[in-house]
C-alpha cells in the first residue's frame, strides 16, 4: 500500500510542479506580478546591485528554460500514470528485498562499541 502511495504522490508532485513551471512564466495568475518583475527578484537585483539579473531572467530564453523544465515534469508524471503498476511491483519488490536481507555487518551490529574500536 505505501508502495501506491508513494507512486501517487510523486505523479501528483510532478503534475503541479509540470502545471506551475509551464504556465508561471508566461502568465500573471491570481494577481501575481510579471515573472521578470516580481517582489523577491527586484528587491535581488536592487541589493546586489545587478539589473541585468533581472533584465536576464525576465528575457524568453529564460523563460522557456523554465517551461522546457516543466514540460519535462509533465512527461514524467504521465509516463508514471502509464506505467504505474510496473512502478509499484518493482517499488514493492525493493522493500521486500530490503526487509528481508541482513544489515551489510551483522556481527559489528550484534557487538556493544568500545572506545577501542574508535580509528586513531
Amino acid at each position: 500500500m505505501s508502495a501506491r502511495l508513494t507512486v501517487i504522490f510523486y505523479i501528483l508532485l510532478c503534475l503541479e510542479a509540470g502545471v506551475v513551471l509551464t504556465f508561471l512564466p508566461w502568465a500573471a495568475p491570481f494577481g501575481l506580478s510579471d515573472w521578470g518583475d516580481n517582489f523577491f527578484l527586484v528587491l535581488l537585483a536592487q541589493k546586489t546591485g545587478s539589473h541585468a539579473l533581472q533584465h536576464a531572467v525576465a528575457s524568453g530564453w529564460v523563460r522557456g528554460a523554465v517551461t522546457g523544465l516543466g514540460l519535462l515534469n509533465l512527461g514524467l508524471a504521465f509516463w508514471e500514470i502509464f506505467n504505474f503498476r510496473e512502478t509499484v511491483a518493482a517499488l514493492s519488490r525493493r522493500a521486500a528485498n530490503a526487509a528481508a536481507a541482513p544489515p551489510a555487518n551483522a556481527h559489528d551490529a550484534t557487538r556493544p562499541s568500545s572506545t577501542g574500536d574508535l580509528p586513531r
